[in-house]
Formats: C-alpha cells, structure tokens, sequence
C-alpha cells in the first residue's frame, strides 16, 4: 500500500477502535490491517500503537504521527474537492459541536435552509457545554460562545451578543425583586458549574465598577438547564440574551437591573483545524452562518 494508504489505515484503525472494526470499514482481511501497521511502524522506526486483546492505546510517538496525519489527510481531500468542484455543490459528512443553548436558540432553526441549499451534506451534530477536543474528536467546526484560549486552531468571529441579568416573575413574587446590586448576595443566583468567571457578576455603582460573586441553590453544567431552572423560579440567572430574549419577549422571564449591569461583549466563534477549514463543506457550513449572523 502507498504511504498514504498507510497513514490513512493507522487513522482508520485509531477512529474505529481496533485492528478488526477497521478491516472491515475498508473491506480487508484483519490479518492485512496488522500487516500494514507492522510495515508502516517499521518504515518509521517507531511504535505506533501498544496493542493487548482488548484494545489499543497510542504511543508518544503515534499520538504525534496521528495529530500530523489527520491534517494532511483533510488537506488531500480538501484539494480533492477542489479540483472537482466543479462538478457539483459541496457534499460528505459534516461533524458539528456546539452548546445547548446555541444549537437550540441559533443553530437548529437555521438546518432546514442549510440543508435546503446544500442537500449533499449530511451533519453530525455534537451537544454539550463541556470542552471537546476538535483534533480529538474528529470535528470539523466547533461552534463556541465567549473569549477562547490561545491554540494553534482557526477561529472565525461570527456574532456577538451581550449578557442579561433576570429571573422568572414567581421568583421575584416570593423572594422580591433586587433593587441594587448588592442585593443579589442575598438572592439565589444560580451559575454554570466549572465556570468561574461567570460567578463574577460585574455592575457599576456610585463607587465605579464592582464585582460580586454570586452563590445560590443550584449550579449545572448546561446554559440550557441554567434557563430552565430560572424558568421554574429557582433563582436569578447571567446568560447570555439570544437565550432568554423570546422568554423576555413573552414575560416568562424578567431583566434586573439593567441600568447597573455590565454587560460584556459575548462573541461566538467557528473554530476550525488548519487543512479541514479548506474543506468544501466546512466553508459552505461556515460562510452560511457567517450570512446568517447578521440578523443575530
């Protein structure tokens, strides 16, 4: 097999788990699969993989080799699809991760259009609010909202949005509604767990700036979870406005102190890995919502 041929079996065989689910994704014998690791470890001069009965682990040296192979796989596919697209509109799988409250509020909505306008796409929508390796996990793009750390990823600002203080109206029924900021510290405020710098609830008084930590009786891992629980009357929430803007709209839920909050820029980003943002399909997805944003 040729050198890519080997490189893009060594992915394959990462991806799927093992020696056998990766023989048979690409219709070879288990024994061949071995056969081209063995030759591929042995043109390099190093392990690739530790391998025992029941799975297989990188080496140093393979996690290496995997990092640059994935990047010069999408780049060969990425001029592929370059010189042939000619042919025809963008198509493939597209792996997708976001949040829970920007896929529900933002980006499903938008899927009928997409798909509408690029119907050889198929997507793999990822849900969660925790941090997700895009290398890792084999992602395209990676929707995120707010500042991101320094990496050696593509990111592309999309929109921006602001953050809003406010709670359901049977809350403030029962506990009263904070007049002052300082108020809030004797308020359930409910907060993302792991998310330090969004305890801190910054407002601007007679003294100048200030900010509060916030505490209450409930934290979660999920913006979309924090929204429902101040639904539900748990307590006053921080989040970003595109989530609460229709709950606002529609009275369920009630902005506090609006004259004193600061509210900071909340950016959201399209965060893609040198060689797969070339990608016919990435730009396709990426430029639509970039067109999108705008009414954001």
């Amino acid at each position: 097999m040729s050198q890519p041929g080997d490189m893009a079996a060594f992915v394959r065989i990462v991806e799927s788990g093992g020696l056998a689910p990766a023989a048979r994704d690409l219709g070879v014998t288990p024994s061949a699969m071995s056969k081209q690791l063995a030759r591929l470890e042995a043109r390099l001069g190093v392990r690739l993989l530790t391998r025992t009965t029941r799975r297989i682990a990188l080496t140093p040296e393979g996690e290496t080799y995997l990092a640059r192979a994935r990047d010069i796989l999408a780049m060969v596919e990425a001029a592929e699809q370059d010189v042939t697209a000619g042919r025809g509109q963008p198509g493939g799988l597209l792996r997708v991760n976001t949040g829970t409250a920007f896929a529900r509020h933002r980006l499903i909505p938008l899927l009928p259009d997409f798909f509408a306008r690029y119907p050889g796409i198929t997507l793999d929508l990822g849900v969660t609010d925790r941090q997700v390796d895009l290398v890792g996990d084999q992602l395209d793009v990676l929707l995120r909202t707010g500042p991101l750390g320094d990496s050696a990823l593509l990111a592309r600002r999309l929109a921006a949005g602001r953050r809003m203080v406010c709670a359901a109206p049977a809350y403030l029924d029962r506990r009263g509604r904070p007049t002052a900021p300082e108020d809030l510290l004797a308020h359930d405020c409910l907060v993302l767990r792991g998310q330090a710098r969004l305890t801190a609830w910054p407002f601007r008084g007679a003294a100048g700036l200030q900010t509060l930590t916030v505490r209450g009786v409930a934290t979660t891992d999920s913006a979309e979870a924090l929204r429902d629980m101040a639904l539900a009357g748990l307590g006053i929430i921080r989040v970003s406005g595109f989530i609460v803007a229709r709950d606002i709209a529609e009275g369920r839920l009630v902005p506090l102190l609006e004259a004193e909050h600061v509210s900071e820029e909340v950016p959201v980003w399209a965060v893609t890995a040198p060689g797969r943002h070339r990608l016919p399909r990435v730009q396709a997805f990426v430029e639509f919502l970039a067109a999108r944003a705008a009414a954001w």
